[in-house]
């Protein structure tokens, strides 16, 4: 297995392209496991440890552009104002040590439907942004997943960074595990609330072959919302029920070794009507959620 460290992204982008087949590596938290347990052999493995212009968050044209390679600890300290649903997922994301090495561009590269971040990302309409040795272009979030760790990145393209809105509203992520920390998701649920457009974001993870939004539920709870951004009450509980249903209603779980596929249905049923409980209450108290 050959080992490639470029100190460039223009150099990382060259060694993708003359060798397809080599595996990003950053944090290493998934493919080490896979390398350990002899899961794969790739013919290379590309460091991209050295390439500093992807391990930075920077603010352009009203988004945040964060780096591929930041990790997950920095999205906790440094953009748990701007992007909480995010930095929410992150604290739940492995050990200290995990959330010191591993990032959401890892993350997505493997397209888990298991992976934290992308619930967060899916609620917040987020836009991947990859690069070849050909040019840049952007994915959006929702074109991005195209089957069980199957993405919609070409050979020779490398996940530069990922940009999101900061949220205009209050943003609420959880998940369900078969102990409280450290644990792969047996299903997770996201929530943001965009009161600029009147709309709502969801996002599910661990629920279907690929990670996805519940478009029916954020019809649903938009037109219930409608005329209550200006003068906010309490849902009533049938109203939270029913986003709840429909948020179920779109998953299609399988049954494992962490759960049946009715016992994720109906966790991402109580999941969803209690962050939207959550963060509407704080939408209600006049405060935009924050990972602090």
């Amino acid at each position: 297995m050959d080992f490639i460290r470029p100190t460039s992204l223009a150099e990382a982008l060259r060694a993708k392209a003359e060798v397809p087949e080599a595996v990003p590596i950053a944090g290493g938290t998934d493919v080490m496991v896979e390398l350990n347990f002899d899961r794969r052999r790739p013919v290379a493995l590309l460091d991209l440890n050295a390439v500093g212009e992807i391990a930075t968050w920077s603010e352009v044209d009203g988004r945040v552009r964060l780096g591929a390679a930041v990790p997950y600890v920095r999205v906790i300290d440094e953009l748990g104002d701007r992007l909480p649903g995010l930095a929410m997922a992150a604290r739940t994301v492995g050990s200290p040590q995990i959330r010191n090495r591993g990032t959401v561009g890892g993350n997505l590269a493997a397209a888990s439907p298991a992976g934290d971040s992308h619930p967060p990302l899916l609620a917040s309409d987020a836009v991947v942004e990859v690069a070849s040795v050909r040019g840049t272009r952007a994915i959006p979030i929702t074109e991005f997943y195209l089957g069980v760790k199957r993405s919609a990145l070409e050979p020779d393209e490398l996940i530069t960074a990922i940009l999101l809105p900061p949220a205009d509203g209050p943003q609420q992520f959880s998940k369900v595990g078969t102990r409280n920390a450290m644990v792969i998701a047996v299903c997770s649920f996201a929530v943001a609330l965009h009161p600029e457009s009147g709309t709502v974001g969801t996002g599910l993870g661990s629920a279907a072959p690929t990670p996805r939004r519940a478009p029916d539920a954020e019809d649903y709870i938009a037109g219930e919302l409608s005329a209550l951004w200006q003068s906010p009450a309490p849902l009533s509980d049938s109203v939270l029920r029913r986003f709840g249903d429909l948020v179920g209603a779109a998953a299609q779980p399988i049954d494992d070794v962490r759960g049946s596929a009715a016992y994720r249905r109906h966790a991402l049923a109580v999941l969803a009507r209690r962050t939207l409980g959550w963060a509407w209450h704080d939408y209600c108290e006049g405060r935009v959620t924050a990972c602090a």
